[in-house]
């Protein structure tokens, strides 16, 4: 009988960051997760937030080789996965994404400090992903969130009416989104 290792998970919060509240920063305190700080979360330009990321990317398989990564992404935290895998070489040791509300970065009202994403990355994911959408999210249609999923070779989990997914949407510590990531990186962990 074959042991999974439990991959080490980067948290991948969007514009503006995750407050404590957020089911995010909870899941680093309940699971240990790593949140991945960028330098500037108000004006966040495409290559830094890739580079920040491909660097503590670099840093985890340096300390622990062995070990499968997992991202959980929060609103551009989703689309910062889907840059990112374009460009590392670093996408074999993921076990796996649980991409959670992202925006739809064509909105006609898609704010200027987020122009450097208004063409997002639509290849298809290297490795298993679960696409979380909202039937009410604000900040992007459950059509445009269908598109994305489609695009990114995700699994779509419709949750409802529940907004942005994010700390006013009354999750507390989401279990289920839990159950959600662990299904999709026992899916793709090779390890």
């Amino acid at each position: 009988m074959t042991v999974k290792i439990s991959p080490h998970v980067f948290t991948l919060p969007g514009w503006q960051g995750s407050g404590a509240q957020h089911w995010q920063i909870r899941w680093t305190a309940l699971f240990g997760d790593e949140v991945v700080e960028q330098h500037d979360w108000m004006h966040p330009l495409r290559g830094d937030w890739i580079t920040r990321l491909e660097d503590v990317v670099q840093n985890q398989l340096k300390k622990q080789p062995e070990l499968p990564i997992a991202f959980v992404a929060h609103s551009l935290g989703c689309h910062l996965v889907a840059s990112w895998a374009a460009l590392s070489p670093n996408v074999s040791k993921v076990a796996g994404a649980l991409l959670v509300a992202p925006p739809d970065p064509h909105q006609a009202n898609l704010p200027p400090q987020l122009h450097s994403w208004s063409k997002p990355v639509l290849n298809p994911l290297p490795f298993n992903a679960t696409l979380v959408a909202s039937t009410n999210d604000p900040f992007g249609s459950f059509t445009a969130a269908q598109q994305l999923a489609q695009n990114w070779g995700a699994e779509l989990v419709n949750i409802g009416e529940r907004g942005h997914i994010n700390a006013e949407s009354g999750l507390a510590d989401w279990p289920a989104g839990r159950e959600l990531l662990l299904k999709t990186t026992n899916n793709n962990n090779p390890y």
